[in-house]
């Protein structure tokens, strides 16, 4: 699989998570109190044996570049591979020029010169694991032009509104690629990934810049689907969950409080790898109360967890209630502080607030680095 090189894309335009999305990237959000997003698409690259990766960054890189680093926790062979930073050249947040086609366009004679003779593209904003070298192996077996991964929901008509879907014939071409408007509640939702040689990719490259300057990936495949190209679906298995609102960051936490979706998504011959954290382990005390779920490291639990996701170093004081949160590093519950359905982003102090309850179809955010 060293023949791929694999490329991790920034999300388009109409993708925003309010609020945390303010500080930070979609890739460098917390997920599950111990990873960053991006460790998915990472780690599902190095696992398939691609060890030459290029991340693109459009917008607020200082969060995620200082959690890659080196990227050596991601066990890629320093000798043959790589894991790079592409940064786009605009930082703003409705920059519809500033386009994936862009700027691969910029960094096109260096993936000429590459010997890599595929190439594999995977968001940076979406959660799930994926073994690209078998995806690779059904690529080139189908003889196609474009391979495109997505996964099958029958909850589309309320979930998914910000994704895309494909028409699929009954040989699993792809006829178009739409955007999901929840008509319908059976869909085939398009993962955001592709696969094709990477002759085929720098000619779409050069295609899109000739049609529009606005123009994605997606748009120029989503024209080339007409009979250009042989351009196939393949179905995707296992847990799959896009960072595409607040909401859909806060559902994919918490889903993972469930063990069968744990299951599917990790593996113990398929590690997620992240850059670790060295503390002590949490500690809990006489008055603290657990139930189902997902406490990190260095933590100290005086009071009730239940139904939530608590990052690491965070301080939960006795007589608080935290049920159906997503909190995340440093932060500090105060006592008889009771909060539901809140997404707590990193740092925040919550003491003279008593109580902060949010309806879970529309949870609540709280600051970074606020006091409330």
């Amino acid at each position: 699989m060293a023949r791929a090189l694999g490329i991790i894309s920034f999300s388009e335009n109409h993708i925003w998570v309010e609020g945390m999305e303010t500080y930070r990237s979609i890739p460098a959000f917390a997920f599950l109190g111990r990873y960053r997003v991006v460790d998915f698409p990472i780690s599902n690259m190095s696992n398939s044996g691609i060890d030459r990766i290029q991340v693109y960054v459009r917008r607020k890189p200082c969060s995620l570049v200082e959690h890659i680093g080196t990227g050596r926790h991601y066990n890629i062979n320093s000798k043959s591979g790589y894991l790079q930073m592409v940064f786009a050249d605009s930082q703003e947040d409705k920059d519809y020029y500033n386009t994936d086609i862009k700027v691969y366009a910029e960094n096109l004679d260096r993936m000429v010169k590459a010997s890599n003779s595929h190439v594999v593209i995977a968001p940076g904003y979406m959660v799930y694991t994926q073994d690209f070298d078998e995806l690779l192996k059904v690529h080139e077996e189908s003889g196609a032009d474009v391979t495109l991964l997505y996964h099958k929901v029958d909850n589309a008509k309320e979930a998914y509104l910000s994704c895309d879907y494909l028409n699929l014939n009954k040989q699993k071409g792809v006829e178009s690629i739409e955007r999901n408007n929840g008509t319908t509640k059976n869909r085939n939702i398009f993962m955001d990934t592709y696969v094709m040689k990477k002759e085929v990719f720098i000619e779409l490259v050069q295609a899109a810049q000739k049609v529009s300057s606005m123009y994605t990936m997606k748009h120029i495949i989503n024209d080339k689907c007409s009979g250009e190209l042989d351009i196939r679906g393949v179905a995707h298995k296992g847990f799959f969950a896009p960072i595409d609102d607040l909401k859909g960051y806060y559902d994919a936490n918490l889903a993972l409080l469930d063990p069968k979706n744990v299951k599917s998504l990790f593996s113990e011959d398929w590690p997620i790898y992240t850059r670790t954290s060295d503390s002590c382990p949490t500690q809990y005390y006489e008055t603290a109360n657990v139930k189902s779920s997902f406490i990190s490291n260095g933590c100290q639990i005086e009071g009730t967890v239940e139904n939530s996701v608590i990052g690491r170093g965070c301080v939960i004081k006795p007589g608080a209630v935290v049920k159906n949160c997503v909190v995340l590093t440093d932060t500090l519950i105060g006592n008889d502080v009771h909060i539901e359905g809140q997404v707590v982003d990193r740092l925040a102090k919550i003491t003279r607030m008593k109580e902060i309850i949010a309806d879970p179809a529309k949870p609540g955010y709280v600051k970074r680095n606020d006091t409330v």
